[in-house]
């Protein structure tokens, strides 16, 4: 894809109307109190930008998945679905960011129709209004031409600045844009462009690329399109034992997808075609259950019994697996190679997390969801290079996937 987009920073946003997507999608409370304010504050640095130039500043973002109640087949069923949903409101979340920036903060009961454009209509440059729950309206997630409409009917500009729903095409991710003047990628959204650009169009190399997690299914595509770029190819987690199956070895009760062996061995052969040193593990950590508790042991290749799953990678892959990383420039890293969220289970993830955060000299971009929550259980995500806002969008960027979202920002000239 191409990042030539307009940012944030080329837009005149005094006395604009600045409508901007961000991702208040938050942990919360039993009360709705929001638990953790990381991704408010993640976009503090785009909300600043705007009000410090004198812009209105409508700010958008999904909460949760809201049910249809219509669809609830009893009453009793229609009750939990509504207070379920009452959950989902935005109120609690626009407190805490009236509390973060310390200026006047509206909150609004729903996404477009006559009350929000009044509050629009009464803001003075620096104010924010933060609009409901866009999945509280049945059109955002069908991309509804009428609710882009009259989205883009109350701004001036649009931003984008939540990364992690930019691979969706919503109408306040990529319908809105096709009704406004301009569309700009804010600091979030454009950091990521930077970085995923880096990465597939001029990286530092060597190249390699970590991937694990449980599928290989889930990864067929990023898998065939890093064979195209990747000068070294690091596979561990869950997925590792379908290849280790796919070349004979007897892999227990481990994660195994039994109808990919063929699809495994087809990777093994376009790596070695290729020229990508396709690594794989030589021991594991096995466990006689899924447990922090259970019984463990290292066995090498082809040794993992019934009764026994692999839940990390061994010490010679954990060795074997660092001095490969050592020799290459730019690392990107998609999925923990163990059940880190085991202590017992995490070692492997760790050392490559600690060397990954213990090396300058390496570009280190982490894929979002599980990489990035285990970077942040070991305290290393600020020693990355990049740490991505968003699990899917990273995951279909290197896939090298358009994505809606970005595809229809504008272009700069």
């Amino acid at each position: 894809m191409a990042m030539n987009k307009l940012s944030i920073e080329d837009l005149d946003v005094k006395g604009k109307r600045v409508l901007m997507r961000v991702d208040f999608n938050v942990p919360q409370n039993e009360d709705g109190t929001v638990r953790d304010d990381t991704r408010i504050r993640a976009a503090l640095r785009s909300i600043n930008f705007v009000r410090e130039r004198g812009g209105k500043l409508i700010l958008m973002s999904h909460l949760g998945r809201p049910e249809d109640a219509k669809k609830a087949e009893s009453e009793e069923e229609k009750a939990k679905i509504l207070a379920a949903n009452a959950k989902l409101t935005m109120d609690p979340i626009a407190n805490k960011l009236r509390e973060i920036v310390g200026g006047k903060v509206t909150k609004v009961n729903d996404i477009a129709g006559p009350e929000v454009e009044a509050a629009v209509a009464a803001m003075v440059p620096g104010d924010i209004v933060v609009l409901e729950n866009t999945r509280f309206n049945k059109g955002e997630t069908k991309n509804d031409a009428e609710l882009s409409q009259k989205l883009a009917k109350l701004a001036d500009v649009y931003v984008s600045d939540a990364f992690g729903s930019v691979h969706r095409a919503h109408s306040s991710t990529e319908g809105v844009t096709h009704y406004v003047r301009q569309s700009a990628a804010g600091f979030l959204v454009a950091k990521e462009m930077e970085y995923f650009n880096r990465v597939l169009h001029h990286p530092d190399r060597p190249l390699a690329a970590i991937l694990g997690g449980a599928k290989v299914s889930d990864k067929i595509m990023l898998i065939e399109h890093l064979l195209d770029l990747v000068n070294v190819l690091i596979i561990g987690g869950g997925m590792a034992y379908t290849f280790m199956k796919a070349q004979g070895y007897e892999v227990g009760d481990s994660l195994l997808e039994a109808d990919k062996l063929d699809v495994a061995k087809m990777l093994i052969a376009k790596a070695k075609e290729k020229g990508v040193a396709l690594l794989l593990p030589e021991d594991t950590v096995v466990a006689d259950a899924f447990s922090e508790t259970a019984n463990s042991r290292v066995v090498g290749l082809g040794g993992i019994e019934a009764g026994w799953q692999g839940l990390d990678i061994g010490p010679k892959t954990v060795e074997k697996f660092l001095n490969a990383i050592k020799t290459c420039k730019t690392v990107v890293w998609n999925g923990p190679v163990g059940v880190f969220e085991m202590d017992k289970f995490g070692v492997g993830t760790k050392a490559i997390a600690e060397l990954l955060a213990a090396s300058p000299g390496i570009t280190s971009v982490i894929g979002g969801g599980d990489t990035a929550a285990a970077v942040n259980k070991y305290g290393l995500a600020d020693k990355m290079s990049h740490v991505s806002t968003g699990g899917g969008a990273s995951l279909e960027m290197l896939e090298g996937k358009d994505l809606p979202g970005l595809a229809a920002l504008t272009n700069k000239v």
